[in-house]
């Protein structure tokens, strides 16, 4: 690939200027085309149709970057379409060009320490300001604790989680790593173990949206990811669900109980099922060799019920399920969520999340001590990011080289 610079800097040392504006509910992608006068055959009617329907994901709200130069002509933009890639529209000898590109990030590890004096939700939201992290704690919990009646006013909590820093500025969810809640002078703990789920004190798988493995037996082939080196287009494309490894005809079931919306082919997918939830959740089955007979569009189906065959319709390397989990919509990490069962570690796992345990726990125990007071992130209006990169597969973690 081609080096690329995309530059947030003061006016004064290239005579640039960079804007910052969220997208405005509702805008397609073409309309800020048009409302931008940049060519839409270009950046959209000459495009593959995979990235065309890229430029649907562009959610209401995200922030969005353009450079200017001092004839105020757009010179590059950038629009995140998730959490790892975004749209680069850049000036070229032509015109302009489009193409899909990693996020370049940083993550740093945080802390917080407060009291809470109503309800942890409020609390961390008045010490951080950010909805984001008070909502990855209270899903943490929510499952095993009662917040409304077990909180005693001057309790404590305390939170150790990554957040990830685009352009200086929090970005995307954060990622819990342990937390400790007061309630009742009862301290209560959660753990992100080696192995993606989540753990109590004794080593007890902490419940969630409990479903079934859609292939039983099956390995991993491919992990969710906003940001994967696709080995047919060669680009950098979004992996929204999981693959799973298995022979063509291996049975499919069906992750949990609810109504299939859609039973047929569609495009890329494949031979395609999906069905949905309660809470506004929907499962996806794509590439299946075949339906089971009786499976069908309206039918309301079982947990663990066999609803297809494994196989290798539409857009696929080889035999395999391609598993997506969507609440509302949007795409989430079903290994974060999707458990076959509540399970308890045992022998060299449980030894290994308990040496875990202990160094969270003296980390979270120091800061008790301490109080340690958060720390809100600084932001940097004017920045300079420099992206390099020979080999696609060399670039690690959204870092610059």
């Amino acid at each position: 690939m081609r080096i690329f610079i995309f530059l947030a800097i003061a006016a004064t040392l290239f005579a640039s200027h960079v804007e910052r504006f969220r997208w405005f509910n509702g805008e397609t992608y073409l309309q800020f085309l048009e409302k931008h006068s940049l060519p839409l055959r270009r950046l959209y009617y000459n495009l593959d149709k995979d990235d065309q329907r890229l430029t649907e994901e562009i959610r209401a709200g995200v922030h969005c970057q353009m450079l200017r130069d001092d004839n105020n002509t757009i010179e590059q933009v950038l629009l995140p379409l998730n959490d790892e890639l975004q749209i680069h529209i850049y000036q070229d000898d032509e015109s302009y060009s489009f193409e899909a590109i990693p996020i370049i990030s940083s993550t740093k590890n945080e802390v917080l320490y407060t009291q809470i004096n109503s309800s942890p939700n409020y609390a961390i939201l008045k010490a951080t300001g950010s909805q984001k992290v008070a909502g990855v704690f209270v899903a943490a919990f929510k499952h095993s604790l009662n917040f409304k009646n077990d909180i005693r006013k001057g309790d404590e909590l305390v939170m150790l989680y990554k957040q990830k820093y685009r352009l200086g500025r929090p970005f995307s969810m954060p990622t819990l790593d342990a937390a400790m809640i007061e309630m009742g002078k009862k301290k209560h703990f959660i753990y992100l173990n080696d192995d993606g789920r989540y753990y109590d004190e004794r080593a007890h798988e902490v419940e969630g949206f409990l479903l079934a493995r859609p292939v039983r037996g099956a390995r991993i082939s491919s992990y969710f990811t906003k940001r994967r080196w696709h080995p047919i287009l060669h680009k950098w494309k979004a992996h929204l669900g999981v693959d799973y490894a298995a022979r063509r005809g291996t049975p499919v079931v069906a992750a949990g109980s609810g109504r299939i919306t859609y039973c047929a082919r569609m495009g890329t997918y494949g031979n395609l099922i999906k069905i949905r939830h309660n809470d506004g959740y929907e499962t996806r089955y794509a590439h299946l060799k075949s339906f089971r007979r009786g499976i069908y569009r309206g039918k309301y189906v079982k947990k663990g019920q066999t609803i297809a065959y494994v196989g290798s319709t539409g857009r696929s390397t080889g035999p395999h399920l391609h598993f997506e989990l969507r609440k509302r919509g949007r795409a989430i990490n079903p290994l974060r969520v999707v458990q076959v069962t509540t399970k308890k570690l045992k022998g060299k796992a449980k030894k290994a999340f308990l040496k875990l345990k202990a160094n969270y726990d003296e980390r979270i125990n120091l800061h008790l001590q301490n109080k340690t007071p958060y720390k809100r992130a600084t932001h940097f209006e004017d920045m300079c990011y420099i992206y390099l990169l020979d080999d696609p597969m060399e670039q690690k973690d959204g870092q610059d080289r």
